[in-house]
C-alpha cells in the first residue's frame, strides 16, 4: 500500500524523492504515527510535501489510496457551540415539511434532543430514524434525509437541507497551473481586451529600428513599452459545498484568466458574499479579508466576475444570520448590492446547467439582483459575459 502511495504521488505530479519516501518508512518503523490514520496523514504530508501549492494534490491522492481506513478504537465526541444553539434559522417549508418539524417539536426541541442523543449514543449507527448516523431519516447525521436537521460529519450524499453545517470544512484552492484541454476558454476571454503601450521602453522595436537606421545612416536601435492588456479584473470564486462537482471547470477558467489578464485579483467566498472573503481556503478562518477593504482598494473601473452555482437557501441571501457557517450581521443581498453600486461592469458565471436555473429560487434571486447578468459557465456563456463587460 505504501509503495502504491509513493507511485500515485509521483503520477499526480508531486516532486517526491525516494529519499523522502525512505524517511517516511523510517518514521513508520518507529511508530511515530501511533497507528492512527490522521497522525499518519500529517506525518506523511510533512515528509513528502515541500511546497504548499501541492497540498491539495497530496490530499486527493491520500484520500484515494487510503479511502475506507478508520481509527475505530477512539469514540467520537461532539461539542455544541452555544451561539449555534441560540441562533434560529427560519425557512419556507411545505405543509408536509412543517408537519415533520412539528412532530419533533421545532428548533428548540431539535437542539435539546440532539444534546440528549449525544449523551446517550455510544456507537456508530447506519440508517434508522433516531440515532446520529448516516443514510437514515434522523434529523442528525449525514447522508440521509430530514426536512430540517443538523448535519454531523461530511460523508455521503447531501440533501442540502441542513440548518447548519456542523463542522469546519476545508475547501481547496484553485490551481492556476492546470493545463487546459483546449484553448477555447482563453479565446473567449480575449474578447475582454484593450491594449496599449505604457510604461518603460523595455521591448525591442524592430520596425522603428529599421526606420531610424535608414533615416540616420547608422544603426539606431529603438525601444518601446510592452503592449499590455489594460483591462483590470476582480474575480470572486464560490468555494466548497455544492461547488465541488465544478472544481475542474473553475480551475480551467482560473488558469485561463491568470494567463489572459495581467491585472487580475481573485478572492473566495462561500454561497453568497458577506462581510469577509479570503485568498487561501486552508486559512480562511485565520486570514479573513474584510469585504469593505476590497471595495475601497480596487477602483470602480475594475471588471467584476462572480463564479458560483448560486444554489443555497434563500435566507442566505435575504436574512441577517442566514449564512450556514456563522452569524452574518448583514444579509448577503446587501453586500452584493454594494458591489453593484460601485462597479459598473459586473457579471455572474454559473456552472450549473442553465436548464436548472428556474428550479432554484436562490438562482432566480441572484439573477434579479444582477439584472439578468448571469451567464452559464460554458464557452458561449463566457463569450456573452465578456461582451457584457465590454459595454
Amino acid at each position: 500500500m505504501f509503495t502504491r502511495f509513493f507511485h500515485e504521488l509521483k503520477s499526480a505530479g508531486l516532486p517526491v524523492s525516494f529519499r523522502e519516501y525512505l524517511t517516511l518508512m523510517e518514521a513508520m518503523e518507529k511508530d511515530l504515527a501511533n497507528r492512527k490514520v490522521e497522525d499518519f496523514y500529517y506525518l506523511s504530508r510533512s515528509a513528502l510535501v515541500k511546497d504548499e501549492r501541492n497540498l491539495d494534490k497530496f490530499d486527493r491522492v491520500f484520500g484515494h489510496v487510503f479511502k475506507g481506513l478508520e481509527n475505530l478504537d477512539n469514540a467520537a465526541t461532539a461539542e455544541i457551540p452555544e451561539d449555534w444553539l441560540k441562533l434560529l434559522t427560519q425557512k419556507y417549508l411545505t405543509d408536509e415539511e412543517k408537519a415533520a418539524i412539528e412532530a419533533l417539536g421545532g428548533w428548540d426541541k431539535l437542539m435539546e434532543t440532539l444534546k440528549k442523543r449525544l449523551e446517550e449514543q455510544k456507537k456508530r449507527h447506519q440508517g434508522g430514524s433516531k440515532w446520529i448516523g448516516t443514510g437514515g431519516t434522523s434529523p442528525f447525521g449525514s447522508g440521509g434525509y430530514n426536512p430540517e436537521g443538523v448535519r454531523i460529519g461530511n460523508e455521503g450524499v447531501r440533501q442540502g437541507r441542513a440548518v447548519k453545517v456542523w463542522e469546519k470544512r476545508e475547501y481547496k484552492n484553485l490551481d492556476d497551473n492546470v493545463e487546459l484541454g483546449t484553448r477555447n476558454i482563453k479565446i473567449a476571454l480575449r474578447r475582454l481586451r484593450r491594449f496599449a503601450r505604457k510604461g518603460a521602453p523595455d521591448e525591442f522595436d524592430l520596425d522603428g529600428t529599421i526606420d531610424a537606421t535608414a533615416r540616420h545612416g547608422y544603426l539606431d536601435i529603438q525601444m518601446r513599452p510592452e503592449r499590455r492588456n489594460l483591462i483590470k479584473v476582480l474575480i470572486f470564486f464560490d468555494a466548497g459545498g455544492s461547488m465541488d462537482p465544478f472544481i475542474r471547470v473553475c480551475e480551467e477558467l482560473f488558469s485561463a484568466a491568470r494567463s489572459e489578464f495581467k491585472h487580475m485579483e481573485y478572492f473566495y467566498f462561500h454561497n453568497c458574499l458577506y462581510d469577509f472573503v479570503w485568498k487561501d481556503n486552508r486559512r480562511r478562518w485565520t486570514e479573513k479579508i474584510p469585504t469593505y477593504d476590497i471595495l475601497h482598494k480596487y477602483a470602480h473601473d475594475y471588471k467584476v466576475i462572480f463564479v458560483g452555482d448560486a444554489s443555497m437557501s434563500p435566507y442566505e441571501i435575504t436574512v441577517p444570520g442566514g449564512s450556514v457557517e456563522y452569524f452574518n450581521e448583514e444579509a448577503g443581498a446587501v453586500w452584493l448590492q454594494r458591489v453593484l453600486q460601485i462597479y459598473e461592469s459586473v457579471v455572474w458565471l454559473n456552472p450549473l446547467p442553465e436548464k436548472h436555473w428556474e428550479h432554484q429560487p436562490s438562482v432566480r434571486m441572484i439573477r434579479q439582483l444582477f439584472s439578468e447578468r448571469m451567464f452559464p459557465l460554458t464557452l458561449s456563456g463566457i463569450d456573452r459575459a465578456m461582451s457584457e463587460l465590454r459595454r
